[in-house]
């Protein structure tokens, strides 16, 4: 009975404390004070990556992947600095529509692709089969404010032509690569999880739960 009661104990203060619900794989972890507005910190337990509810207006390459690098957030008196532009699997470019190809459509081995298609829900301009569909794009956003229908970049270069990096399309799902020069969104991502201090009700809480566990033991060693 300890044993169970002091598992039971640990599980109510990780769910409560992290705000991660059973078998959900994108959930709102906190939220950040950043260019005037509280953006969402939103957390992917599948890849174990937080993403930032900020797109970054457009720009080159080089002046994205240094904006991500120099963000120094502060949540809950923490400063959170290691941020970076979304990862993408590197390989040969090869154009496909079934997920399998490093460029095109239904791709989720990219972190972008994995929000866009696995994460939100949404569907690419064509099918894995290759044919075009309805309802294609960025109709479900979920806990994301401030995605816009575009293109963004990827921090990964793209090594077979080091002047170019990889691109995912927000618009219709597609993944390709760019020139690193020519200007566009980026999100930010942040390895791990942001881990917010439960609000003083949500200690309370605890607190009367622990205490009421505990009243439950004793009277139970009682019998």
């Amino acid at each position: 009975m300890k044993k169970y009661l002091a598992g039971l104990a640990v599980g109510v203060l990780v769910a409560l404390g992290s705000g991660i619900p059973a078998h959900a794989s994108l959930v709102v972890s906190g939220t950040v004070d950043y260019m005037g507005a509280a953006r969402n910190l939103i957390y992917d337990n599948d890849l174990d990556i937080t993403w930032l509810d900020y797109t970054k207006s457009s720009n080159t390459w080089s002046n994205q992947t240094s904006w991500a690098a120099n963000l120094a957030l502060t949540v809950n008196g923490v400063t959170y600095d290691n941020w970076r532009l979304p990862a993408t699997v590197d390989g040969p470019y090869v154009y496909g529509y079934d997920g399998t190809t490093t460029g095109g459509y239904n791709i989720t081995t990219s972190e972008m692709g994995h929000l866009f298609y696995t994460e939100l829900g949404n569907k690419g301009y064509y099918d894995t089969n290759g044919n075009s569909q309805a309802g294609y794009g960025l109709t479900n956003t979920g806990a994301f404010d401030n995605l816009v229908s575009s293109w963004y970049r990827s921090g990964t270069e793209y090594a077979y032509n080091p002047p170019y990096a990889w691109v995912f399309d927000m618009d219709d799902g597609n993944q390709s690569v760019d020139n690193k020069d020519t200007y566009l969104y980026v999100l930010a991502v942040l390895p791990g999880q942001i881990q917010a201090v439960p609000e003083p009700g949500s200690m309370l809480l605890i607190g009367s739960g622990l205490a009421g566990l505990v009243c439950l033991g004793k009277r139970r060693r009682g019998h």
